[in-house]
């Protein structure tokens, strides 16, 4: 269908609603996105951009953009905590090398500006109350103000608005583990490589930054105690370092250069069982959160993102155009999901005995196999959602 003068109202000036929006104001649209803030800004974080985002990135024109402003990614290094490696993954043995390490505030810089350029609004101090899905879908602010719109997509995050417009109240469960995260100095001038340090119940992720300079690290722990879900909670950094103080040298500098951490707790949620209805659609975490185990919620955001633009652009109205986004999405999205909530128990082995069994097994595959371990994950990183039918 034209989308040449569709309104559209896009919620959430994330990764996800950026992309969204820039991706159907190029198709035509009328975009309007609605942001909480008071700034399109993002706290300091790390993310992953493996191939099969990348592709998305370069297909809305921003590719290279976001090269200029990233770290190409060269290896993934599994280790023991006391930091002997297990497992080494040569990321340059994959046929589609558009791997990169990014500061969040980076990307979403790149998007805000492609958005901007391709005619979208933007409209910050808007918060959303309730979402009124239905032939003309009503977005209710809390400042009063009533906005239609003809189609209206809630890239909102977990706390979305209009997911339980959509699917009624869901309880998140506590997974059990909470994760910090931190940007330090890479005083030591680490490679551009991912290194996951495994132990008892815990473990550490690090890789560089935007030149080079800084280290991004993410660190999950098992426990019963609970944490508020959200990445805005500071805590202590000797909490922190007291977690991992028998972890190997390595992770000691590294933490011991900590100033200011964040933690939160890990939830899983269920997958929305309605992604679309009453011409408005979710996408990213508010349809489909996913644990940071596979480094692929910035990813399956950008996928969402692609294919309902497309989906959009290719049926012949908006309802028919929803309803093939969701069939087109959800079978991908539960299957990385899985596999990222399925990642967790192999990095936090508590016995020392099949800790022991189990790295070696690594170790044997990485030796005897380097090319069939790397390739298990060909079925995420070779999808390209902008060539898929």
């Amino acid at each position: 269908m034209s989308m040449i003068g569709l309104n559209v109202l896009v919620i959430g000036g994330g990764i996800g609603g950026l992309a969204v929006a820039r991706a159907l104001a190029l198709r035509g649209a009328s975009v309007t996105l609605l942001e909480q803030a008071e700034a399109i800004t993002e706290v300091g974080a790390g993310l992953q951009i493996s191939p099969n985002g990348f592709a998305v990135l370069d297909a809305l024109g921003l590719g290279q953009d976001l090269v200029q402003n990233s770290v190409r990614a060269n290896a993934v290094s599994l280790r023991d905590y006391r930091n002997t490696e297990v497992l080494r993954l040569d990321l340059g043995r994959l046929q589609n090398r558009d791997y990169y390490f990014t500061h969040r505030a980076d990307l979403i810089e790149i998007l805000a500006r492609g958005a901007r350029e391709a005619g979208v609004r933007i409209r910050l101090l808007q918060k959303v109350d309730r979402v009124e899905p239905g032939d003309r879908p009503r977005v209710h602010t809390a400042n009063g103000a009533v906005i239609e719109a003809d189609l209206v997509i809630g890239a909102d995050g977990l706390h979305s608005r209009l997911r339980p417009a959509l699917n009624g109240d869901a309880s998140p469960r506590f997974t059990g583990q909470v994760a910090w995260r931190a940007i330090v100095p890479n005083d030591a001038n680490r490679p551009a490589e991912a290194r996951i340090h495994m132990g008892p119940g815990r473990h550490v992720v690090s890789y560089p930054l935007r030149d080079g300079s800084a280290l991004n690290l993410v660190a999950v722990q098992e426990r019963d105690q609970w944490a508020d879900e959200g990445w805005t909670h500071e805590d202590s950094p000797d909490a922190l370092r007291a977690t991992f103080a028998d972890f190997g040298s390595e992770v000691h500098d590294m933490l011991a250069r900590v100033e200011t951490v964040h933690l939160w707790g890990l939830f899983r949620h269920p997958v929305a069982r309605h992604w679309q209805g009453g011409h408005c659609a979710l996408l990213g975490d508010a349809a489909h959160p996913t644990l940071p185990f596979l480094a692929q919620g910035a990813c399956m955001a950008l996928e969402d993102a692609w294919a309902l633009a497309d989906e959009l652009a290719n049926s012949e109205n908006t309802a028919s155009g929803l309803a093939a986004y969701q069939t087109r999405r959800a079978a991908r999205a539960r299957r990385v999901i899985n596999a990222a909530t399925g990642n967790a128990w192999k990095y936090h082995l508590r016995s020392a005995p099949v800790r022991f069994a189990a790295h070696t097994a690594l170790k044997l595959g990485g030796a005897l196999a380097p090319s069939a371990m790397l390739h298990q994950f060909d079925w995420i990183y070779d999808h390209d959602e902008t060539a898929a039918v």
